[in-house]
């Protein structure tokens, strides 16, 4: 069973939004600190986001003030909101769950801003 399954990523235009979703199963997702990586070819997967189990948050310096992350512990569910979006936002993103050794990766989510 795969514990992290992420959702909602797809084709938008320069300027749209997308809300990123990533549910998971089979842990204790309260307890972990959720984080959302982005990959694109040739280059190493970046942090994007991180909310904590106790709720704080931190974003990378290219998506601050247009991404949100969140979490909703009563359904299992992390949530990454982009708004505002850029060509240079197009990746894999991933979810990535993560509590003292144990760390969990979902399989990916493509996002494509194109014109």
């Amino acid at each position: 069973q795969v514990p992290l399954v992420e959702s909602g990523g797809g084709l938008v235009q320069p300027g749209g939004s997308l809300r990123l979703s990533c549910a998971a199963s089979g842990i204790i997702f309260s307890i972990y600190d959720m984080n959302w990586y982005r990959q694109t070819p040739g280059k190493q997967r970046e942090l994007v986001a991180t909310i904590t189990r106790g709720g704080a948050t931190t974003y990378t310096d290219s998506v601050k003030g247009r991404f949100t992350i969140s979490r909703d512990n009563a359904k299992n569910t992390a949530y990454l909101q982009m708004n505002n979006l850029k060509l240079e936002d197009t990746a894999i993103y991933y979810c990535n769950a993560n509590f003292v050794q144990n760390s969990h990766w979902g399989q990916g989510t493509q996002v494509t801003v194109s014109s």
